[in-house]
Order: structure tokens, then C-alpha cells, then sequence
């Protein structure tokens, strides 16, 4: 026969789930592809650094 569990270890052990999923939302959202800081690349070109010891 099962036992009557006290309402403080339900409680308990509802509020360790309820943690549990939160943090693993959170975690899920910031596990996503960073967004990329500049809508467009660099058009700009480098001289080669022989160019500029000059």
C-alpha cells in the first residue's frame, strides 16, 4: 500500500521541477546561432604589409 507523502515534500519536490524546467527554457533559448553584429560585410580592402612598412 502506498504512503501518504507529507505536503511539504509535494510542495518541495514541485518547486524542484518548476526550477528544473525554467532553467532549462532558458538555457534552450540562449542556445540559438548568435546574431550577426553588422547587416553588411566590410567592403573595405587591406593593403599588404609590405605596402605600408614602405
Amino acid at each position: 500500500m502506498l504512503e501518504r507523502t507529507r505536503t511539504t515534500g509535494r510542495y518541495a519536490r514541485g518547486f524542484a521541477a518548476a526550477v528544473a524546467a525554467v532553467t532549462a527554457l532558458v538555457l534552450a533559448a540562449n542556445a540559438g546561432p548568435a546574431r550577426a553584429t553588422h547587416s553588411q560585410p566590410d567592403r573595405q580592402t587591406t593593403a599588404p604589409a609590405e605596402a605600408t612598412a614602405r
